[in-house]
């Protein structure tokens, strides 16, 4: 979110602002308009899209579809290793709640679900799951925003990585499937246009 959507970027101004040569950032806007994050305008540069409340509607009904099952086969294929490292991932959550780092607890939640995705042991649910995260991130910033659904995304992490460590596969299916809906209620409060 530091280019809002809708602003115009020239590869210059990237440039210029980060302090790297043309080929990275060239690279960088053709991949961000394959993945849907700007278009870009011949001679002119990138317009950052627009964050559009159907694009993340359907986002959110593949991620209900995809990230429950993660849950499930995390349930039943994490190690014990990764279940103890993934409850105290969420030990850093409390400081950033405290201090309103939105920034710092969306790549933590990003982080919580790529965890997860690992610990399914199926390469491409995680590859899936990567390109809705990286898609959802301007989403994420939106609903992070919202002090309600700041606090209850701990809480809604705590109760996922309970029921994996209990090996509970319906209950692992069931946060999951509420942490998701949370987040759609969240992005339904916000003002997306």
């Amino acid at each position: 979110m530091d280019y809002r959507p809708g602003a115009y970027l020239s590869a210059a101004q990237v440039r210029a602002q980060l302090g790297l040569g043309a080929t990275p950032v060239n690279q960088a806007l053709n991949r961000l308009m394959i993945e849907g994050m700007v278009e870009v305008v011949p001679r002119k540069g990138a317009i950052v899209r627009p964050v559009s409340l159907e694009e993340i509607l359907d986002i959110i009904d593949v991620r209900l579809v995809a990230e429950v099952h993660c849950a499930r086969l995390a349930t039943e294929r994490a190690t014990e290793t990764e279940i103890t490292d993934l409850c105290a991932m969420l030990d850093q959550a409390v400081p950033l709640i405290e201090g309103r780092d939105v920034e710092g607890l969306m790549l933590l939640d990003r982080q919580f679900h790529i965890q997860l995705s690992n610990a399914a042991r199926n390469a491409v649910l995680g590859d899936v799951l990567r390109s809705l995260h990286e898609r959802s991130l301007r989403f994420w910033f939106i609903s992070l925003s919202d002090d309600r659904h700041l606090r209850q995304v701990l809480v809604e992490h705590c109760q996922i990585a309970e029921s994996i460590r209990a090996r509970d596969v319906d209950r692992a299916c069931a946060t999951m499937r509420s942490h998701i809906e949370s987040f759609r209620a969240a992005i339904m409060r916000s003002s997306i246009p």
